[in-house]
């Protein structure tokens, strides 16, 4: 345990307090050196500053230079070349591989491709059909959380549709504004971190490719994302929570309370102004809603994953002409496919389809289209940064050997399957402090996936028994760090979801986080620590969710029986 404590205080602070190298003169190509400590002083570096001031790419940059300059052997000239390196190196090479191009690619696409079918009406046609079986308070909520699974392939377009549009329905319903809130926040970055085609795929497939491309040159990133979704316990157990509070119609603690007021008055809780949303999150206006203007391009992207899989995959197998075409099965085929390629393709044809329903439906124009495709990239380019310097951080770690100095420091003492929790909680104390689930993400992974290989590794190879480790520790950076964000009063789909859904903010932040705590917990005590140890996930899935569902029996209450059992205390101290 006290192993564990110093792991955990060594991932945040300790390299602050020590000293500069001596004579430790460096290259950036020099990379046998034995760098110790100073290998972690990078990673640490960005942590420290995006904890302090809340900024994540001037993180990274930070994080970038003092590796470089490490490397340099922190010389006065090392100094301004470790500047240079900084586009000259980090960021040109990362951008001028062929998989992290491959990956910005699909993330400009599938974010024009969501502004486009925004515009177009289809995303308000599938609103407008969920909306239409609404009509009571059970079936409000439902709604809301039935909705925010449908948006799943971006939780930023996810919370500002839902929340917007759902808001006078749940108002009539006299569902609070919190419980909005709850719903809309989250069934945004849970389902967007596990559903298959998001924004966040091609965010997490660039990290774990350019990290996995060294420690194991025939993985699949795509791949590795897949098997680590099962070990996403929080993201998940967070979704059945939703669905399973807005179907019970019970609430615990201060979203008790609001639910009740809210029943006890006439409106909504008084936040009522309007969110102006960006072009890209708005139909056109005299645009007819149709379902089908979304629902066929994101068919023809699901699809289009699948097929550009299998034919990357069957043309690899035939060059190669290893395995016999009879012989060959579907998990040598997905085994030997280019996901890079395929998100590409497909999220490209998702884009191509939506213009052109679009313009052949003559909802929009094609100058429309081509504006609309244009906003949605634009979102992107943020996000797209961050990946940059986190491929440049991910190039430094490695050349200073950082993940086998922490193993070499925790040594013997930390077991292997603790690593997951670690990370787990590392990645929620970033997010909750930055207030940001992909700036944490950025800033760990370079740091985690090599460390993880490391500890399973026994003489340079890898031992395939203990694979799930490095799967989970995947998953736990990404459940962390939503974790984390959910509790934050300072992330932004928190904020967001506070605005769309025109709930006090910091209501929303009280009235949610004893629900995420509540998940989180359940999620790592029964979910993370025993699967990492060999449970079955799914057994661990099963678990979890009968104790949220025991919790929510035991100590959740109806906005109506606690409303009834508030007038009837009422009554009798009238009566008295």
């Amino acid at each position: 345990m006290v192993k564990i404590i110093q792991g955990i205080a060594i991932l945040i602070a300790a390299t602050l307090l020590a000293g500069f190298p001596v004579g430790a003169a460096g290259t950036a190509a020099e990379a046998a050196v034995d760098y110790g400590w100073l290998s972690i002083l990078p990673p640490m570096l960005a942590i420290a500053f995006a904890l302090i001031f809340r900024q994540v790419i001037p993180s990274l940059v930070l994080g970038i230079w003092v590796g470089a300059w490490t490397l340099y052997g922190f010389s006065p000239s090392g100094a301004l070349q470790a500047t240079l390196d900084i586009g000259q190196v980090y960021a040109l090479d990362a951008l001028a591989d062929e998989g992290h191009a491959a990956i910005i690619l699909f993330s400009i696409f599938i974010g024009g491709a969501v502004a486009v079918v925004t515009r177009n009406g289809g995303m308000a046609g599938i609103v407008e059909a969920i909306i239409g079986w609404i009509s009571n308070r059970q079936r409000a909520q439902l709604g809301t959380a039935g909705m925010g699974l449908a948006i799943f392939f971006d939780d930023y377009a996810n919370t500002m549709v839902v929340g917007n549009t759902m808001r006078p329905v749940t108002d009539r319903m006299k569902v609070s504004r919190e419980k909005l809130a709850y719903l809309v926040d989250s069934t945004a970055a849970p389902l967007a971190c596990v559903a298959f085609i998001t924004t966040w795929v091609g965010f997490m497939v660039g990290l774990i490719g350019d990290n996995i491309s060294e420690l194991d040159p025939t993985a699949q990133p795509y791949l590795m994302y897949l098997s680590s979704v099962q070990y996403s316990f929080y993201p998940i157990l967070a979704l059945f929570f939703v669905g399973l509070v807005a179907w019970s119609g019970k609430d615990f603690g201060p979203m008790l309370t609001a639910e009740a007021k809210m029943l006890e008055t006439s409106g909504g809780d008084g936040e009522t102004s309007e969110v102006k949303l960006d072009d890209e999150f708005v139909p056109k206006t005299g645009v007819q809603p149709q379902a089908r203007n979304a629902i066929i391009p994101i068919g023809v992207l699901i699809l289009g994953v699948f097929a550009s899989l299998y034919y990357t995959g069957m043309q690899s197998i035939t060059e190669a002409g290893e395995i016999p075409l009879d012989a060959i099965a579907l998990r040598d085929i997905i085994g030997a496919a280019d996901s890079y390629k395929a998100l590409m393709w497909a999220s490209f044809l998702g884009s191509l389809v939506a213009i052109i329903i679009s313009v052949g439906g003559k909802t929009l124009s094609l100058e429309e289209a081509v504006e609309a495709w244009m906003g949605g990239a634009k979102a992107m380019v943020a996000a797209c940064a961050i990946l940059v310097l986190a491929w440049g951080l991910s190039a430094v770690t490695d050349s200073l050997g950082t993940s086998t100095y922490l193993v070499a420091f925790l040594g013997d003492d930390l077991p292997v399957a603790l690593l997951p929790a670690l990370v787990f909680i590392l990645a929620a104390i970033t997010a909750f402090s930055t207030g940001t689930s992909w700036g944490a993400m950025g800033i760990l992974m370079p740091l985690v996936l090599p460390l993880a290989y490391t500890f399973i590794s026994q003489d340079g190879a890898v031992d395939q028994s203990q694979i799930h480790i490095v799967y989970s520790s995947i998953a736990c950076v990404l459940a962390g760090a939503v974790w984390g964000d959910h509790c934050s009063p300072i992330s932004d789909t928190t904020v967001l979801s506070s605005l769309a859904s025109g709930c006090n903010h910091i209501e929303h932040v009280r009235t949610q986080m004893p629900y995420a705590l509540l998940v989180g917990a359940v999620a790592l005590g029964t979910g993370t620590i025993p699967a990492a140890f060999g449970v079955p996930w799914w057994l661990c899935l099963i678990v979890g969710a009968g104790i949220l569902y025991m919790v929510m029996r035991l100590a959740g209450v109806s906005a109506e029986d606690k409303v009834t059992e508030r007038m009837g205390s009422t009554e009798a101290v009238s009566a008295e």
